[in-house]
């Protein structure tokens, strides 16, 4: 419709401030897009913009001011690793797929990036419409011949309570940390929080690197979605695992105890408990309480790291869980077989006792460790369910099935965590909840990032306080 492209392009800059980096790209859009395709110039403009171009128009053959929609993400940081973002389609889309649609192909076209915006893509979408036309030899359009109007996308509703997630997100504050809140009866994620987050309308019409930079760089990795891409050792929440492999095979009664005097010998290599003194004669209710290492030390050397790894599984750990999110992490359970064809080595004792803790090589993501908590206070295999409805038609609930256990050995399991954090000997009771009307069960849990060598150990284990941010202890907490 311009004719001289060039020409037109210049007198369009005589009217509005056109810089030549902008020129070049448009020009280079549309000679490799298809002719029939529209190619935008510069977009979000003012109406000054708008009415300028306008009054100039015969001036302007071929250049058309639209009114078009964008994405506005109103909650900003709160939901940006939810959510996710829409972006301008790269040619990498757009090899992704087997048949794109052709409104893909039109130049800084939108679609979603990362997370719901992109695992529901299709759907929020909907379908462009069409119409045939009829030009004459000179392409200028002479009637139209048939149109089919485009269907709009659907409407979706989360299962994130929004102002659970903006209460979350406010006590994170700037802190490197990840919390899930699951809903026990159903499934639902009331909240999935990554701290510190970022503002997803930055990316909506391309992020500037000043922008973009310190987002990439931080050590605390704002980009990164940490309750469901992060995986992390889960340090001694691990522990409920551990103890119902172990009650539930049979091999150890919730009333054995096991003697702690602060370390345990295994295949001639002291592994310490925490406390230094010991715990002394602890059994199970004892254990989860203190968090003696010993106990599960000896614990695991009994059950093996098969068993305790199909009970991993059979809570969640280790498993992929189906969410409309990018990069859900699978977290690691290990085994024997994964060991040989990781890794080119056998399976040792050690390696069953550093994952009777939660460490070594076991990894969780903190969904994975929200499901494991849901199962254990249910006895149902509890699934995450981000997608309520889809055009107000409810999606399937995660609720579960019963898993099997034996109701006694996991009374046995919630009676030792309720005591983590009521009992005045549990690691967790300054965080008690001391409204009557409240009851909360939980377990903390420490994981190191670094070794603590013999000699550290001798003149005492240097305080996190005193290390470097990346070689801190992980702490999590689950209840």
């Amino acid at each position: 419709d311009a004719g001289d492209v060039a020409a037109v392009m210049e007198r369009l800059a005589q009217v509005i401030e056109i810089d030549d980096e902008t020129r070049e790209r448009a020009m280079t859009e549309m000679a490799r897009s298809a002719p029939f395709l529209p190619v935008t110039i510069v977009d979000d403009v003012s109406w000054e913009v708008v009415s300028k171009v306008s009054v100039n128009a015969p001036a302007l053959p071929g250049v058309t001011p639209e009114v078009g929609l964008t994405r506005v993400y109103p909650r900003g940081a709160d939901f940006a690793h939810v959510v996710g973002r829409v972006g301008r389609v790269s040619q990498a889309d757009l090899d992704a797929l087997e048949n794109p649609d052709q409104v893909l192909r039109i130049p800084r076209f939108q679609i979603g990036k990362i997370n719901v915006e992109a695992r529901a893509e299709n759907l929020l979408r909907g379908a462009a419409g069409t119409k045939h036309v009829e030009v004459n030899a000179t392409g200028r359009v002479m009637r139209e011949l048939e149109r089919r109007e485009g269907q709009a996308g659907a409407d979706l509703q989360l299962t994130v309570d929004a102002n659970l997630q903006r209460y979350v997100q406010a006590r994170l504050g700037d802190e490197s940390a990840a919390v899930v809140i699951i809903d026990c009866e159903n499934g639902d994620l009331a909240a999935l929080a990554s701290s510190p987050s970022y503002d997803p309308n930055l990316f909506i019409g391309g992020i500037s690197s000043a922008d973009y930079n310190p987002l990439l760089n931080s050590k605390y990795r704002p980009l990164v979605n940490k309750p469901v891409q992060g995986t992390y050792p889960p340090g001694s929440t691990f522990k409920m695992i551990v103890a119902l492999a172990a009650i539930e095979e049979g091999i150890v009664a919730p009333d054995e105890t096991v003697y702690c005097p602060g370390h345990l010998e295994v295949a001639g290599r002291r592994f310490h408990c925490w406390k230094r003194a010991g715990h002394g004669w602890v059994n199970l209710q004892d254990s989860l309480k203190q968090s003696c290492d010993v106990y599960y030390y000896d614990l695991a050397v009994k059950v093996g790291i098969e068993k305790i790894t199909a009970m991993s599984n059979r809570f969640g750990l280790g498993i992929k869980h189906d969410l409309a999110l990018s990069s859900v992490a699978g977290g690691l359970a290990p085994t024997k077989q994964w060991k040989r064809s990781a890794r080119g080595e056998d399976w040792v004792v050690g390696d069953t006792v550093n994952a009777s803790i939660g460490q070594g090589f076991t990894l969780s993501s903190p969904l994975q460790l929200a499901v494991m908590s849901a199962r254990i206070a249910t006895g149902r295999a509890v699934a995450p369910r981000l997608i309520k409805s889809i055009d107000g038609v409810e999606q399937p609930s995660g609720a579960g099935e019963p898993m099997g256990l034996n109701e006694n050995n996991l009374r046995q399991l919630r009676k030792a965590m309720y005591d983590v954090v009521n009992d005045r000997r549990g690691t967790g009771y300054r965080s008690r909840i001391i409204d009557d009307t409240m009851r909360m069960a939980g377990k903390t849990g420490t994981s190191q990032v670094r070794n603590i060598t013999a000699a550290e150990r001798a003149r005492g284990v240097t305080s996190n306080a005193d290390l470097p941010w990346e070689r801190r202890d992980h702490a999590l907490f689950v209840c």
